[in-house]
C-alpha cells in the first residue's frame, strides 16, 4: 500500500471510528469503543508490514473487532425493530457495518489474495473508502438528520447508506451500477453539506466549531464532484483522474476535510448541548 493510503486508513481506524462511536448516542457501543484500540492498533501495524502471514494475522485482529462492531446492528434491530425504521437509525446501522467491509478487504489484501475477483490494488483502496464514504459519511448523515429533523435530513440519512451499498454492489455488477451508486451517494452527501452549512453551522457557540463545519461542508461539495467524475469516466470511458490522483485529492480531502473536521465539530456541538442541559 502507498504510504498516503496507509496514513488515511490509520486515521480511520484509530481516530474516526472511535470518535464516531462516541457521537452515536448509543450507550451499548461504549464497551466496544473503549476496547477498540486493542483491535485498531494491530490493524494499523498490519498496513506497514510486507504482505504475508504476519500482516494478515494482525489484520485478522482488526477484522474481529469490526465484526464485533457489526453485530451491534442486528442486535439493535432485534431490540427496537420499529425505531430502526427511522432514517437516522438506518444511517447508524449502516455505519456500524461498514468497518467490517473495510476489514474484510484489508485481510485479503494483507494476505496477498485477491477476493471475489478483485485485485490487490482495488482491495487496498476499498479499505479507506468504507471507513470514510461508508462509516463516517453514514454516521454524519444520521447526525444531521437527527438535529435538523427535516425532509432533506431524512433524504440524506437514507440516500447516503443507499448510495454506499449501491457502490458496493457495483463492484460485482459493473461500472454502470457503481455510477448509479455514486450519483445517489453524491446527492446525499451534497445534501449533508448543504444542511451542515445552512442549519447545523449556526448551532455552534464558538467560531472554531462553525469553522470546522464550514470546512467540512465545503470540502465535501468538492470531493464528491471528483468521485462522480471518476465513476462517470469508469462507466463511459471518458477521461477521468487516475486512482493515485483520486487518493491524494478525493481520499485525503474526505479524510481530513470532511470526516475529521465533522467529527471534531460534532463533538464540540454535543459538549455544548450537554453543558446547556446541566446549566438549564
Amino acid at each position: 500500500m502507498p504510504s498516503l493510503v496507509n496514513a488515511i486508513v490509520m486515521l480511520g481506524m484509530l481516530v474516526v471510528v472511535p470518535a464516531g462511536l462516541r457521537l452515536a448516542g448509543a450507550p451499548e457501543l461504549d464497551r466496544i469503543r473503549r476496547v477498540w484500540p486493542l483491535f485498531a492498533v494491530p490493524g494499523a501495524l498490519a498496513l506497514w508490514l510486507p504482505r504475508g502471514t504476519a500482516a494478515a494475522s494482525l489484520a485478522a485482529v482488526y477484522a474481529l473487532g469490526a465484526l464485533l462492531l457489526a453485530l451491534h446492528a442486528p442486535l439493535r434491530l432485534l431490540r427496537e425493530p420499529r425505531a430502526c425504521r427511522a432514517p437516522a437509525e438506518i444511517a447508524l446501522l449502516t455505519a456500524l457495518v461498514m468497518p467490517s467491509v473495510a476489514a474484510t478487504a484489508l485481510l485479503a489484501e494483507r494476505a496477498g489474495h485477491p477476493l471475489l475477483g478483485f485485485g490487490l490494488g482495488i482491495l487496498a483502496l476499498t479499505v479507506p473508502h468504507f471507513h470514510f464514504a461508508g462509516f463516517a459519511a453514514a454516521l454524519v448523515a444520521g447526525l444531521v438528520c437527527r438535529i435538523t429533523g427535516t425532509r432533506a435530513g431524512r433524504f440524506a440519512a437514507l440516500s447516503v447508506p443507499l448510495g454506499t451499498l449501491l457502490v458496493l454492489g457495483g463492484y460485482f455488477v459493473g461500472d454502470w451500477a457503481e455510477l448509479a451508486g455514486a450519483v445517489v451517494l453524491t446527492a446525499g452527501m451534497w445534501t449533508v453539506a448543504l444542511l451542515t452549512w445552512r442549519s447545523v453551522r449556526g448551532r455552534g457557540r464558538e467560531r472554531s466549531t462553525r469553522s470546522l463545519l464550514a470546512v467540512s461542508s465545503g470540502v465535501l461539495a468538492v470531493t464528491m464532484v471528483l468521485a462522480l467524475s471518476w465513476a462517470l469516466g469508469e462507466a463511459t470511458g471518458l477521461p477521468h483522474p487516475p486512482l493515485g490522483w483520486m487518493a491524494a485529492t478525493h481520499g485525503l480531502g474526505n479524510a481530513l476535510g470532511f470526516a475529521l473536521c465533522s467529527l471534531l465539530a460534532w463533538r464540540r456541538l454535543q459538549h455544548d448541548t450537554h453543558h446547556e442541559g446541566r446549566t438549564a
